[in-house]
């Protein structure tokens, strides 16, 4: 996820920490991401491998992906989604973990700006591309635009945690940032089922 592109936008701060300036290269490459460009087609082998790495890491590994076949399905999913089951509270467990981590090896401020940055650039990549989404697909609704926009700026967020707490790129908060590379879009677990547009 990190290239060694040079870091002349972050601030000295930042600069005093390597992990933080780690996330900062991870923002300029958020732009580079294929967000949604896949989003209806059929189902490839990168998809499938990384939704798999996401699923065993995050303890999951009787859960397999499968195809939402359009926007109908895809909304229904989201409005019947459980914040509380299983996978979301594994979510929250790693991301807590992830804080503590950080706050060990970074100033808290510090991290507070380089999360920012990452979210301000992970919205301003997003948006364009899920404007260009709900336009093919003949959606007109900010709710769902914002919706969308929402689930991948938290992939990157969780994704940028990781980093910043010096996480390896197995963690299961970086495989499921490695989801969303892959252009389609994760609605999340349900059940057996990890639903994919």
């Amino acid at each position: 996820m990190i290239d060694d592109e040079d870091d002349n936008d972050i601030t000295e701060d930042v600069a005093d920490f390597p992990t933080l300036v780690q996330v900062g290269r991870f923002a300029k490459l958020l732009g580079q991401t294929k967000w949604f460009w896949y989003v209806g087609e059929d189902f490839d082998e990168e998809l499938l491998t990384a939704s798999r790495n996401y699923l065993d890491a995050l303890g999951f590994p009787d859960v397999y992906p499968a195809q939402v076949e359009d926007w109908q399905e895809a909304l229904a999913s989201l409005e019947t989604r459980d914040w509380n089951s299983p996978a979301w509270e594994a979510e929250e467990q790693l991301m807590a973990g992830l804080i503590d981590q950080a706050l060990q090896i970074v100033d808290q401020e510090a991290l507070e700006f380089a999360l920012t940055h990452v979210t301000s650039q992970a919205s301003e990549a997003i948006t364009d591309n899920v404007l260009a989404l709900t336009e093919r697909w003949g959606i007109e609704d900010d709710d769902i635009t914002r919706a969308v926009t929402g689930v991948a700026v938290q992939a990157c967020y969780q994704a940028a945690m990781v980093i910043a707490a010096g996480g390896e790129a197995d963690h299961p908060l970086a495989l499921k940032y490695q989801v969303f590379e892959t252009g389609f879009w994760p609605l999340g677990i349900m059940g057996n089922s990890y639903n994919i547009f």
